[in-house]
């Protein structure tokens, strides 16, 4: 088996920048012998720069590190619309694209991808707080405020802090497979994986009390997924109404019941792709989708790509 392709991965830590936005990627992608990514932190120079929240930060490198980067993280700063970076951090982070790098926002950091023109005319999101200050500093931006995060190919932005972890583990599973997302999500406590699409939050005064019922619905269906599993089967399982039960599932997880299965049959069958020699067709059956013409129906559908072309991939030349 070839070694997995180096990831080079900046994150460029600006002046006001918010500690839990700079340390979401700096741990996701912590060099380490199990992940393929070496991660360097930076600033517009090297040294001392001054963060928010009566933290600052020491970094090491200067803007030489977006030339060297493959993806560049930008963590969120406090008051991204009062001005924008510097002129020299917004040049590198235009030349970085030019080169091919992937720019990647978490939070307010989706101002300073607004200020180099990158996001003109494509689908962006921020912290809720913020998504009309950057409508209104940059019109040309299609700001959406219902979205944990983003992804347009070489530019991807999220909200809040913790939607930078949805983020991080997006990007994870596009260039090491599920199996390593799944696992870094293990590390960090977090939920494998969240959709895009999910609201930032639910606009309620006083929250029902379900979010955790249905949190423990999805794990009882993931040791599930080769079973039938029907909306009924997931409501009395959740002991709510099939009506309410959807409703609020679309609310937590930005897909409907048989939308979220299943993906999550989708996400299973990408694991064993990944981890054995099992043929399509055992797959297709272990995973509940019955037949190897419908999982390559639906992974087709869903991946845009095949069984075969994904297991090709991530198998690394083995």
């Amino acid at each position: 088996m070839s070694a997995p392709r180096l990831h080079r991965v900046a994150v460029l830590v600006l002046e006001g920048a918010k500690p839990l936005d700079v340390g979401i990627p700096a741990q996701v992608f912590t060099t380490r012998a199990s992940m393929p990514y070496e991660v360097r932190v930076c600033g517009a120079a090297p040294g001392l720069v001054a963060g928010g929240d009566g933290l600052a930060y020491y970094v090491a490198h200067g803007l030489d590190a977006l030339a060297w980067a493959d993806i560049v993280f930008v963590p969120g700063y406090r008051f991204p619309d009062r001005e924008d970076p510097p002129r020299a951090v917004v040049d590198a982070l235009i030349a970085a694209h030019e080169r091919g790098a992937r720019l990647a926002a978490i939070s307010t950091g989706a101002f300073a991808l607004a200020a180099t023109g990158l996001l003109d005319g494509r689908r962006a999101t921020t912290h809720w707080h913020y998504t009309q200050a950057l409508a209104a500093r940059h019109p040309l931006v299609r700001v959406d405020e219902n979205v944990l995060f983003v992804d347009e190919g070489s530019v991807l932005t999220s909200a809040g802090a913790a939607s930078g972890i949805d983020l991080c583990l997006h990007i994870l599973r596009g260039d090491v497979g599920v199996a390593a997302s799944n696992h870094a999500a293990r590390r960090l406590v977090a939920a494998p994986y969240r959709s895009g699409g999910q609201a930032q939050y639910v606009p309620r005064s006083v929250p029902e009390p379900h979010g955790e019922r249905f949190g423990a619905t999805r794990e009882w269906a993931l040791r599930r997924l080769g079973e039938p599993l029907t909306l009924d089967t997931l409501a009395r399982a959740a002991g709510v109404s099939p009506r309410t039960f959807s409703r609020r599932f679309v609310e937590e997880t930005g897909y409907t019941p048989m939308q979220w299965v299943m993906r999550a049959r989708i996400d299973l069958a990408r694991e064993l792709l990944e981890r054995s020699q099992r043929g399509v067709e055992q797959i297709a059956a272990d995973v509940g989708l019955g037949t190897g013409a419908n999982l390559r129906l639906h992974f087709q559908r869903i991946l845009g790509t095949t069984p075969s072309e994904y297991r090709r991939t991530f198998t690394r030349g083995e």
